[in-house]
């Protein structure tokens, strides 16, 4: 959630936010309303708790005759205490529930609008001329390395087995992933793919993408949509040494996503899945670091992705189409031959203190304690890049190139050969 203080100070800049979002200003007044309500009732609640200590200290001084007097007047008192009680519990709730509602304030030079409205920063590498190319699923068949008949058939529709070469790819881009994560510093994490509740919420995804996530009723646990939300949870309620910070680290876990609203989209393919595996980078460091460190994520990003020699380009993503807890995002797209585009491959957010104000994770200043921000990055989201690297690295003979730096993980393979 965003900082109150803000909020009271300096509506009109979240209210901009909104309007860069396309969201409804009017929940800024209404988290102003129910801010109001709120203080009100703890000044007279706390009003009438020092009140009822004060009648509390008359009485043990009062002679016989003055008690009856106090006592009738301290039970009225009580009565009193216990309705205004009642009533800042209800406006703690309203207050909450109006705070929720409102998205992280987007950064200064974010892109306002929708999907439309995102600005492509820079064009990296050529991308390759295909003749007649085919698409991942027909090189994957021609692999043996992509089965989804049998995916649907065992799961339903999006869902896939990877065989042969096809399992043997994603391992070889884990260990790629894994090992450039490690040498720069960040720990690796096998995460959990299910959570609590709180930490689903914490995250920001309890909100408006809501559908997308798939929940186990009888356990009340979320099937996560990226390690990021296991990543998020790991410090929660914790107050994080300031000579710790940076903390970085990249989660491998398997995702689960409903793909709710994305009917007809993609559903050719390993493209668009409800499963898929991920190396996911997160860090946790100080406000007043994390743009510095955004850039850093995106860095590895693209560095990962020269590895695999892939043409893409760097995209700042419009204010509309961030996520709620995101405050500035980037995306690499990269090129697809088939389909003559660019797709996305990786994101990289910097959520400030969003997540960290939900999930009560501070560090110490000479001040006091302070929300940490939190940032994420995808390294690697498995299935899709498997299809980028089959449509981008194809050869006329159905086989395909093996990038230099992923040849070592695939026993010095220099290419895929159709079986």
């Amino acid at each position: 959630m965003i900082d109150l203080r803000l909020v009271r100070d300096d509506p009109d800049r979240v209210r901009a936010s909104q309007r860069a979002r396309g969201e409804d200003e009017a929940a800024v007044d209404v988290l102003l309303g129910a801010d109001d309500r709120r203080r009100a009732a703890v000044t007279r609640a706390d009003a009438l708790r020092a009140e009822q200590k004060a009648i509390g200290r008359e009485i043990s001084r009062a002679t016989p005759a003055e008690r009856p007097h106090l006592l009738t007047k301290a039970r009225h008192l009580a009565d009193e205490v216990k309705s205004a009680e009642a009533d800042e519990v209800d406006a703690d709730a309203a207050l909450r529930q109006a705070h929720l509602a409102i998205p992280n304030v987007v950064e200064d030079g974010v892109p306002p609008g929708d999907e439309r409205n995102s600005v492509t920063l820079e064009t990296v590498g050529v991308p390759p001329r295909v003749e007649d190319p085919r698409d991942h699923m027909e090189i994957g068949v021609l692999l043996d390395a992509i089965d989804t008949e049998r995916g649907a058939k065992v799961s339903g529709s999006r869902f896939y087995f990877l065989t042969g070469v096809g399992a043997q790819l994603e391992i070889a881009l884990v260990n790629l992933a894994m090992a450039q994560a490690a040498a720069a510093g960040l720990i690796p994490v096998i995460a959990p793919a299910l959570v609590k509740p709180e930490v689903m919420e914490g995250t920001g995804f309890l909100g408006a993408h809501s559908a997308e996530v798939y929940h186990l009723a009888t356990d009340d646990l979320y099937l996560v949509g990226t390690s990021e939300v296991a990543l998020a949870g790991y410090h929660a309620d914790e107050i994080l040494d300031p000579g710790s910070l940076p903390r970085r680290y990249a989660g491998f876990s398997s995702c689960f996503r409903r793909e709710a609203g994305s009917y007809g989209k993609d559903t050719h393919g390993i493209i668009r899945v409800h499963w898929f595996d991920k190396v996911e980078m997160f860090s946790y460091t100080t406000a007043e670091t994390a743009q510095d460190e955004h850039q850093r994520l995106l860095a590895w990003e693209r560095e990962f992705l020269d590895k695999l020699e892939l043409a893409y380009r760097v995209v700042d993503i419009a204010a509309g189409d961030l996520g709620s807890s995101a405050a500035r995002k980037y995306d690499i797209e990269a090129w697809f031959p088939s389909q003559g585009t660019y797709r996305e491959l990786t994101s990289t957010s910097n959520c400030t203190t969003f997540q960290a104000r939900r999930l009560n994770i501070r560090t110490r200043t000479a001040s006091g304690t302070v929300p940490v921000a939190t940032l994420n990055g995808t390294l690697c989201a498995i299935s899709r890049t498997i299809a980028c690297l089959l449509d981008h690295h194809q050869r006329p003979d159905g086989s395909v190139y093996v990038p230099l730096a992923l040849r070592p993980w695939l026993g010095g393979r220099e290419r895929l050969e159709p079986s």
